[in-house]
């Protein structure tokens, strides 16, 4: 039988998006775009996820490019995979704004360990979108940003979630970071019957960047939030 972390594993080998986008919008794959990450990555899974334990799902929109864009695990930069978790990225150094709210929250509900060993985070759309510039620069873009996108990529958001469902998770209640990714995903789980309860939490970029002066406030909201059970 497969460990949590094995199907995990290859859930991630096997991901790609083969349908159309918009002019302008563009999804990073790192699992093919850079070697270390698939090494990087089964060693998380590996570390933190092997067993066959049922977990509770966190559910963030799409990745950011310098977060699992890079690392391939969500909500982790290089900093937090090497300081949190002991895996060392050597290809690439990165930073990113939710990884730091969402790391600061782990380390209050008892690291990383005692964290994941209840939580499973992933996404309805499991890969980087960035949408271009005038100007050639490279931005990053949420499944929702745009309604052609959000029309191209549902279908794919929809298989991606059975899959992660299919990977052993408690489905009752699901906690959706992102006021407006919850939107969204109520409308999907209305028709497709996902999911018993959506609890919708700020999301860690929307605290880190606007609301740090209440950080230790919406951790606090974090914590009460999902140690019920």
């Amino acid at each position: 039988m497969k460990s949590f972390g094995e199907k995990v594993i290859k859930f991630n080998k096997n991901l790609k998006y083969t349908g159309v986008l918009p002019e302008g919008f563009d999804v990073m794959n790192p699992f093919f775009d850079n070697p270390e990450t698939i090494n990087v990555m089964t060693a998380f899974y590996q570390k933190f996820y092997n067993d066959n334990m049922q977990r509770r799902f966190l559910i963030g929109i799409n990745p950011s490019r310098h977060g699992a864009g890079v690392t391939g695990v969500p909500f982790t930069d290089t900093k937090r995979l090497e300081s949190a978790c002991g895996i060392k990225m050597e290809s690439a150094r990165t930073h990113e704004v939710s990884s730091v709210f969402m790391y600061d929250m782990i380390e209050a509900f008892g690291g990383a360990e005692q964290f994941y060993r209840e939580f499973y985070i992933n996404s309805p759309f499991p890969l980087a979108i960035t949408r271009h510039t005038k100007n050639g620069v490279y931005l990053n873009a949420n499944y929702y940003d745009d309604k052609e996108l959000y029309s191209n990529v549902e279908d794919f958001m929809v298989e991606s979630l059975k899959k992660h469902i299919s990977l052993g998770l408690d489905t009752s209640e699901v906690f959706v970071l992102g006021v407006k990714n919850a939107v969204f995903l109520k409308k999907i789980n209305d028709r497709e019957k996902l999911f018993g309860k959506l609890t919708v939490l700020e999301h860690p970029r929307y605290i880190q960047q606007y609301k740090s002066r209440e950080k230790e406030l919406y951790i606090d909201k974090y914590l009460i939030t999902l140690n019920k059970k």
